[in-house]
């Protein structure tokens, strides 16, 4: 679909137009790479001031969305026929975009849709969005053995259903199968939806008394982490959004005013939300890796089936330490002879129910399994157990990124160096190996220390049961 697009210098007209007020900023280049963002302006300013009022209804939420769809007919034709997927922020903002989309790329005769002050502020959203599911198969090649491979895969998966739904369920709506569907037309693709799904990933606010929103004017300050960060958006008890310099910070003439886009996100959520990584990143900070049960496990469907946690785990630092968290590790890591078993039990309206049980007590959220094992006799055993499976599952991330430094290779040949979008996509391997050989080593450390533990050596000599050791427990 053609999209219209305007210059940066209308932006401070429309914001005029439509009462957001600055307070010494504008908005302005940053950099040829950079892109648009907030520039101080006035000769001094301290913290705490407001820099930036948006009004409420220029607040791009779910309520809004909803409230804008009273007027608009169109709009709200296509938010019923997509039933509960318009309930959700996304949902919602994904669609309200493309109906502004759509609507101004349209002849006047054949517009369709209502004209609002957000159908202007679309176009002046950059044209690109650097985020993976844009990258060639070159550039998708060096995201294999990262975290990021399985997360952009899930993605593009996970667009692709979307957008069928969207298609399935307008299709019989005669704009939309005039204006999105025909064969003639041939107006919207998947990469048009790929668009509006960057534009709300890479500026979506987690607005206080909001959710999750995308806010004109706050959403064009660039990030910066930790002290870095000049500003800080909040809603006022107006509901306007506010965008306020830091107590403490001073701003002058040609300073950039950043905001933190979370400075817990690690380097792949960073590069898969908003297409970079921070310079100043000397490890991944965070990754999550997929896990799956053994399929020698006899309890493995029983377990997909009430598990409602996430099929892996989390490495994080934390205090220059590698710390991991993953409810479903301990799913995986016990069995029948342990104490879990599974029973098919009947409700009170007849229906048949899965249910878990730990030693007897049902375990009615599989979160609190730890807390059960914690207290068990054979905590160290489970413990082991654990970390044997974290670093076993680590080492074979590892090997496949050792495997893929070929393409890495053959991309840094091709690649200009001097983009910065090159050096961030050749980065992620670099900082997630290196937290990953950290976790490594310090598994095996606690590996060596559990080992000498009294229980874990009379497990070892014995088995839980006074069996003899199965080979689901050699933690070599």
């Amino acid at each position: 679909m053609r999209q219209e697009y305007l210059p940066s210098t209308a932006l401070q007209t429309w914001a005029d137009l439509n009462d957001i007020h600055l307070n010494g900023v504008r908005i302005g280049q940053i950099s040829n790479d950079r892109g648009l963002g907030v520039i101080a302006t006035a000769e001094s300013l301290e913290g705490p001031a407001i820099l930036m009022t948006v009004p409420p209804h220029l607040i791009l939420s779910l309520d809004n969305v909803w409230i804008y769809a009273k007027s608009d007919p169109h709009l709200k034709e296509v938010l019923d026929a997509v039933g509960e997927y318009s309930q959700t922020a996304r949902g919602a903002i994904l669609i309200f975009l493309l109906m502004q989309i759509t609507h101004s790329t349209l002849a006047e005769s054949d517009k369709i849709g209502v004209a609002n002050p957000l159908t202007e502020y679309v176009k002046f959203l950059p044209p690109k969005v650097p985020l993976p599911t844009f990258w060639s198969a070159e550039e998708k090649a060096i995201a294999v053995g990262t975290s990021l491979e399985a997360a952009l895969e899930s993605k593009l998966r996970s667009l692709d259903r979307e957008f069928t739904h969207l298609h399935d369920s307008t299709a019989s709506i005669s704009w939309c199968q005039r204006h999105w569907w025909s064969v003639g037309s041939g107006a919207l693709s998947l990469d048009d939806w790929k668009q509006v799904d960057a534009m709300y990933r890479s500026r979506a606010l987690d607005l206080p008394g909001t959710g999750h929103a995308m806010v004109p004017y706050v959403d064009m300050a660039n990030h910066a982490s930790g002290d870095g960060t000049v500003a800080l958006y909040d809603t006022d008890v107006d509901g306007n959004a506010v965008l306020i310099l830091r107590e403490g910070k001073t701003l002058k003439p040609g300073d950039e005013v950043s905001i933190t886009y979370g400075d817990e996100k690690g380097a792949c959520e960073m590069l898969f939300s908003y297409g970079f990584t921070e310079s100043t990143m000397s490890s991944a900070r965070e990754l999550f890796l997929d896990l799956d049960i053994p399929d020698d496990d006899p309890l493995k469907l029983a377990k997909k089936t009430v598990s409602k946690a996430a099929p892996g785990f989390k490495l994080f630092l934390k205090e220059d330490s590698v710390r991991w968290e993953g409810d479903f590790v301990w799913l995986v890591c016990v069995n029948e002879e342990d104490g879990l078993d599974f029973r098919l039990m009947q409700t009170i309206d007849g229906e048949k129910e899965l249910k878990v049980f730990w030693e007897d007590k049902e375990l009615l959220d599989i979160s609190k399994l730890r807390s059960f094992l914690n207290e068990g006799r054979y905590w160290d055993v489970f413990q082991l157990r654990a970390i044997a499976t974290l670093q076993g599952r680590v080492e074979q991330q590892l090997i496949a990124l050792e495997r893929s430094k070929d393409s890495i290779n053959a991309f840094e040949l091709e690649v200009d160096h001097n983009t910065s979008s090159s050096w961030v996509i050749m980065r992620l391997p670099e900082l997630e190996e290196k937290l990953m050989l950290q976790a490594y080593e310090e598994f095996e450390e606690r590996k060596t220390e559990l080992l000498g533990s009294e229980v874990v050596q009379e497990y070892l000599g014995t088995g839980a049961t006074g069996k003899d050791l199965s080979p689901k427990d050699d933690f070599s």
